[in-house]
């Protein structure tokens, strides 16, 4: 753990993630708090004995705190004993990224970048719908993750991939001038906003749960579902709403995939394509980030259930360019 030595008598502080936390009561009766607290470096087991409902009940799972305490071993684990928390402060200038596994980038520089590329369209119609479904799932698409367990499985990771995305989208229409670039982009930025309906998700960004929607009817069909109604309600012509809508249910392209449809169009192929190249770059990339230069990773059933080999000649962890 992450925490500063105050004095030589093994008592620390620090900010940390409470990962757990329960309630109990000692052989007497008394009441304590069971804790686990994380940070980057990992985790630790922690017991506040001198426990007060009205004093600690802003101690939440999945908050960040300030603790002080004293560290020993007890059954051959270090344990912290807490002898002072509080919950964090704005002005302790902690975030949460430095916590939880997290998007390189904060999530309003990515949202912006979004948001920007939009207001720079010429189709009013596609700049309208999109901006409008940004803005409306602004605050948690700031934080939330892509996925339960797969690619981009973090902290931040939807827009994360969805930047990716865009950026490979860009270079592919500037090789292509021919192509629908707003469309293309268009269908980009939305075809995974329907993702925060899908998952039960806390404030750390990463998911706990499906939702029943999102078991029942998954993100392509109510992200289908939300861009007709909201392009109804502005409007736009029915045409044009139905190719932003093809996109989004194909984009899987397969549907042992889960697409409802195959991409019938350019710019629906070129989404499920880039969709897939950079759901494989991150998958492999995080695979062989845990093996030696030189070794195999174990089988990975997302992978076909392919070995991957981390031939080492360079740090391939991928990272989207801002810029």
């Amino acid at each position: 753990m992450n925490f500063t030595e105050i004095n030589k008598n093994g008592a620390v502080e620090g900010f940390c993630l409470v990962k757990s936390l329960e309630v109990k009561k000692t052989a007497k009766g008394v009441p304590f708090l069971d804790l686990i607290l994380t940070d980057s470096s990992g985790e630790i087991g922690a017991k506040l004995w001198d426990y007060k409902e009205e004093i600690h009940c802003g101690i939440k799972v999945n908050s960040l705190i300030k603790v002080r305490g004293t560290v020993s071993m007890f059954n051959d684990a270090l344990q912290l004993r807490v002898e002072r928390v509080r919950p964090a402060m704005e002005s302790d200038g902690v975030r949460m990224e430095d916590f939880v596994p997290s998007a390189d980038y904060s999530g309003e520089d990515m949202y912006n970048y979004l948001f920007d590329t939009v207001t720079r369209f010429e189709n009013a119609q596609l700049k309208k719908l999109t901006l409008t479904i940004l803005e409306s799932n602004k605050d948690k698409l700031l934080y939330w993750p892509a996925a339960f367990k797969l690619h981009h499985a973090i902290r931040g990771g939807l827009l994360y991939h969805t930047l990716s995305i865009l950026k490979l989208a860009q270079a592919v229409c500037d090789i292509y001038p021919s192509l629908e670039k707003e469309l293309l982009f268009t269908g980009v930025i939305l075809h995974d906003v329907a993702k925060i309906q899908e998952f039960e998700v806390s404030e750390t960004g990463v998911v706990s749960s499906y939702t029943v929607e999102g078991t029942l009817i998954g993100h392509l069909v109510k992200g289908a579902m939300n861009i007709e109604k909201t392009g109804e309600e502005l409007g736009i012509d029915k045409e044009l709403l139905m190719l932003v809508e093809h996109m989004v249910l194909s984009h899987h392209g397969e549907p042992e995939f889960g697409a409802a449809v195959r991409p019938m169009f350019l710019e629906a192929e070129i989404l499920s394509q880039l969709d897939l190249l950079d759901a494989r770059i991150y998958e492999i990339s995080q695979a062989v980030s845990e093996v030696e230069s030189g070794e195999f990773t174990p089988r990975q059933w997302a992978l076909e259930n392919r070995k991957i080999y981390n031939h080492g000649l360079k740090d391939i962890k991928p990272k989207a360019d801002l810029l």
